[in-house]
């Protein structure tokens, strides 16, 4: 190597990284402005024994981290690379575990109706998006285990849309072209054969 001093990864470190890198700030959608991760690519510096549960809880070395700022902090760092997750800083790279997906939509609100409608979500970090063209909603699964439905995010990240949401999602979808689906932002998005619901 070039000699560069090799450390081990820690969450304080990354948590000095992002904070001297300045990242974050209020322009820009959703509930901030985010860090530039896609024009970052230092090197991997390991694992970190950091977990992103289904339910969206964050764990560090077993114990879940409660301080929301700091889960925060590190979701706004988030990036996805060859179906791997990593908290990446303009310095820092480190691999991450995902459970599922590593956002949950927990609530939406929806404006219009049928065709002109807009549904958009709110994260439990506080992000919110606007389904549509560039932020799909998908279903996955259903034959053995229950669907789980997801929307984009941002770069690749998606959130599990939670079962209330799903529920209230269902009551605004309609039957177009043999699929049942719903319409935000002026897409459609077909959910399941409009026959499987019969």
């Amino acid at each position: 190597m070039s000699g560069q001093k090799t450390v081990t990864p820690s969450v304080d470190g990354l948590a000095a990284s992002i904070k001297a890198a300045g990242t974050g700030g209020s322009e820009g959608g959703g509930r901030r402005g985010l860090p530039p991760v896609h024009l970052w690519n230092p090197p991997f510096g390991g694992d970190l024994d950091i977990r992103i549960a289904r339910d969206g809880s964050w764990y560090h070395e077993g114990g879940r981290i409660r301080r929301m700022e700091m889960v925060r902090l590190f979701s706004s760092i988030l990036k996805l690379e060859g179906g791997k997750y990593f908290l990446v800083t303009p310095v820092e790279k480190v691999g991450i575990t995902v459970d599922d997906a590593p956002f949950v939509a927990v609530d939406f609100t929806v404006e219009g109706a049928g065709e002109a409608q807009v549904v958009r979500f709110v994260t439990q970090v506080g992000d919110e998006v606007v389904a549509g063209a560039d932020h799909p909603i998908r279903l996955q699964g259903g034959d053995s285990d229950a669907p789980s439905p997801y929307v984009m995010v941002r770069d690749g990240l998606e959130a599990l849309i939670d079962r209330k949401s799903f529920y209230r999602l269902v009551d605004l979808g309609c039957h177009n072209d043999g699929w049942f689906g719903l319409w935000s932002a002026g897409a459609f998005f077909a959910l399941m054969p409009s026959a499987a619901m019969e």
